[in-house]
């Protein structure tokens, strides 16, 4: 790697791009059949979606150890593997999720890989793109109005007690002022007064629903199944209640469809959908992978934060749910990670550090062993930084043989997809030999506590599971609706296998928290909340966005 390292948007704005229209033919999809939004976007309709193709094609998962606050390289590296596998000859598709504005401006950045593994164009993809996040919040916050006018409403009133409502408003950018605000202040015409607050965007329900409907009537059905509140004698209230349902289907009917754009490598990548891993399922919609499966032999896929979070809800709650079929995985981990998960201080992270290493390589081992309870048999990159040394990384691929599998280098970001063949190589030989045989972690039919003690004991190794007051009063609650046989969706820290976030490296001899319990009706599953959780971010000190700004020729610069 040179010294001086272009950035990230330097290269992306480098990048000789193909119409869109030619990488919709490079994939079998008439021009006729997409729907334009410039020269280098554009929207593929549901009916590619080919039931038979998805079962003869190959499904590849890329997850990551406990992630640190610089980040694995998790969307780097598929994307580099994507164009990795077609070097080697075979035709493969990166399905990724849509960036949030909220990381964006806030401190984390985009979300469209790094250095010359990226999706292009990487300034509309990190900023408005094709609109679904706008979508996803007009659609939410129609609720929220709806939800208010009925409160204000004589004649047509549901009687719901306003103490009762759970539906937030949400706005896709980090703002904490608006955590927690009141509304409806200002005398008898502006409304009932009452305590609200707004969500991030991607932390929407809308948002999960979004992603696991597969057709609009999918859709309006999860949309009615939305859960409001309580009505004065005691009985839930749902969106369908509201006759909210057929106006949120139609703020949502473009945001349905996935979309295509491009590597710089020009190989196609379809970004659809972008909810957070720590709150909901973190995956993109099961249409866009449905689709990719569809139009090429090789898909390779992504899901937010380590795998005892994305991964754990892409095994259990997508794939249970839409009947797909991962055949691979790949547990992205960096040196200087686990140097970070050994106790390295952050002036030591970017130093060889054998001590650190050694400390922090259990915590990759039990990635290693959680994907294996998901029938998975793993394969390691090793995303590669120049101040790597090769000790470290023997000690890496020593640890893995262990558990039968390899740990490779890959240099994607540097050299793009010549720089993971071999990463490529490793995983169509894992998936030609049929070396791994899916299986969700629980069955169907378990209580909501077995499922949470078996996510809890074998996927994070805690000792078990205790619930507060409040948790054991909602998930009462929870069982009364009939909600007792959905999901878990466990909603915890990402920096740490356990629900402590102080806890670096491979944790043991702990005992999870459930604070208190939500639940997703619509979107189909429970969600534990294990500690605080953060629905809707502040900005740091100095925000990303300070340095963001465009010329009079519209050239952006500051993306990172």
């Amino acid at each position: 790697m040179p010294a001086v390292f272009p950035s990230d948007l330097e290269i992306a704005q480098s990048a000789k791009m193909k119409h869109i229209k030619e990488m919709a033919a490079s994939i079998g999809v008439n021009a006729d059949d997409i729907e334009y939004y410039g020269k280098y976007k554009a929207k593929l309709p549901l009916k590619l979606i080919d039931k038979d193709k998805i079962a003869q094609h190959h499904l590849v998962l890329v997850t990551a150890i406990t992630p640190t606050p610089y980040g694995e390289g998790k969307t780097t590296v598929s994307i580099g593997l994507t164009d990795g596998l077609n070097v080697i000859g075979k035709k493969a598709m990166a399905v990724l999720r849509e960036p949030s504005l909220g990381p964006v401006f806030g401190i984390k950045g985009g979300a469209a890989g790094g250095g010359y593994a990226q999706v292009v164009p990487m300034e509309d993809i990190n900023l408005h793109f094709t609109g679904d996040f706008s979508a996803v919040e007009k659609a939410n916050n129609l609720l929220s109005a709806l939800i208010d006018n009925n409160l204000q409403n004589k004649t047509r009133n549901l009687h719901i007690d306003p103490r009762t409502i759970v539906w937030k408003r949400v706005m896709d950018m980090n703002d904490r002022a608006l955590r927690h605000i009141l509304i409806g202040l200002g005398g008898i015409n502006q409304g009932i007064p009452r305590e609200d607050g707004f969500n991030i965007t991607p932390a929407s329900e809308i948002m999960a629903i979004l992603c696991l409907s597969e057709d609009i009537d999918d859709l309006k059905r999860k949309l009615g199944n939305i859960y409001i509140g309580m009505n004065d004698k005691g009985e839930p209230v749902f969106a369908r209640d509201l006759n909210a349902v057929g106006a949120m289907a139609v703020l949502l009917k473009d945001a349905m469809k996935p979309n295509l754009v491009q590597t710089l490598e020009n190989n196609p990548v379809i970004m659809h959908g972008g909810p957070f891993a720590s709150i909901a399922q973190g995956t993109n919609t099961v249409n866009a992978t449905k689709m990719g499966l569809s139009l090429a032999d090789y898909v390779v896929t992504e899901a937010g934060f380590g795998a005892d979070l994305g991964a754990e809800k892409f095994f259990d709650i997508k794939c249970a749910g839409a009947g797909l079929r991962p055949e691979a995985a790949v547990l992205v981990v960096t040196i200087k990670a686990l140097r970070h998960h050994g106790g390295a201080k952050k002036d030591e992270l970017q130093t060889a550090n054998i001590d650190k290493l050694l400390k922090g390589i259990p915590n990759m081992e039990k990635h290693i062993e959680n994907l294996m309870k998901f029938g998975m048999k793993p394969v390691v990159a090793i995303n590669y930084f120049p101040n790597d040394s090769q000790e470290e990384i023997e000690l890496v691929q020593q640890a893995c043989k262990k558990y039968g599998v390899k740990a490779i280098v890959c240099k994607c970001f540097a050299e793009g997809g010549k720089g993971s063949t071999e990463l490529a190589a490793e995983v169509v030989r894992i998936i030609e030999n049929g070396e791994s045989d899916f299986k969700p972690l629980y069955e169907a039919d378990m209580t909501i506590e077995e499922k949470m003690h078996k996510i809890a004991t074998e996927i994070y190794g805690a000792r078990g599971v205790e619930f507060s007051v409040k948790a054991k009063t909602h998930l009462k609650h929870i069982k009364e609706l009939g909600f007792d046989k959905m999901p878990v969706c466990m909603a915890k820290t990402p920096k740490s296998l356990s629900d402590d976030e102080t806890k670096r490296g491979r944790p043991e001899n702990f005992v999870v928290t459930v604070r208190e319990f939500e639940f997703a009706s619509g979107a189909g599953f429970v969600i534990p909340i294990l500690g605080e959780m953060m629905r809707m971010p502040g900005l740091p000190a100095i925000p990303a966005a300070e340095n963001i700004d465009i010329d009079n020729n519209g050239k952006v610069t500051g993306l990172f």
